[in-house]
């Protein structure tokens, strides 16, 4: 009689989907494991479980070449990567779907009221140009925040149900 062994792409799928239903304490339990240090203390449980499940992922299956990555860091940054040709083009990541050239977002924050303005190269307030909302966003307040998010162009998730 043969003996079957496991698939290790469906032992791989199952610890990945064991991670999303972990808590807390097992997924930084298994950060220390994996990286044998612990975990940031400021990741939540949703991006500790991304982050892990990557990690393993690329582990068992091959991570991205160091070319791959710099691809990727140059489209983060508003860059063309110099490998990718005409038929591949970067995603412009500076303006959110729907906003048009000339619009104004409005936004009050601490008793004063900001005007934003959408151009093509991205942002202006206050005389200045900006290549992203979160920058506006940032030089606003002093700290780090989702520029969309603080201008309300994004909507938190209803904790309602719907009543067909």
């Amino acid at each position: 009689m043969t003996e079957t062994r496991p698939d290790p792409v469906d032992a791989l799928r199952a610890e990945v989907a064991a991670l999303s239903a972990a808590d807390l304490h097992v997924l930084r339990g298994r950060w220390r494991k994996l990286f044998r240090k612990p975990a940031p203390e400021h990741l939540s449980r949703g991006l500790l479980a991304r982050i892990l499940a990557y990690r393993l992922q690329a582990d068992a299956l091959g991570d991205l070449s160091r070319e791959q990555v710099r691809q990727l860091d140059a489209i983060a940054r508003g860059l063309r990567p110099r490998r990718l040709g005409p038929s591949a083009p970067v995603p412009s990541v500076s303006q959110p779907r729907g906003l048009k050239l000339g619009a104004v977002l409005v936004r009050e924050h601490e008793g004063r009221l900001h005007q934003v303005t959408v151009v093509a190269e991205g942002f202006v307030w206050e005389g200045r140009s900006y290549r992203s909302l979160s920058e506006v966003a940032r030089a606003i307040t002093g700290t780090t925040w989702s520029g969309p998010r603080f201008f309300g162009l994004t909507h938190a998730p209803s904790t309602r149900a719907e009543v067909a």
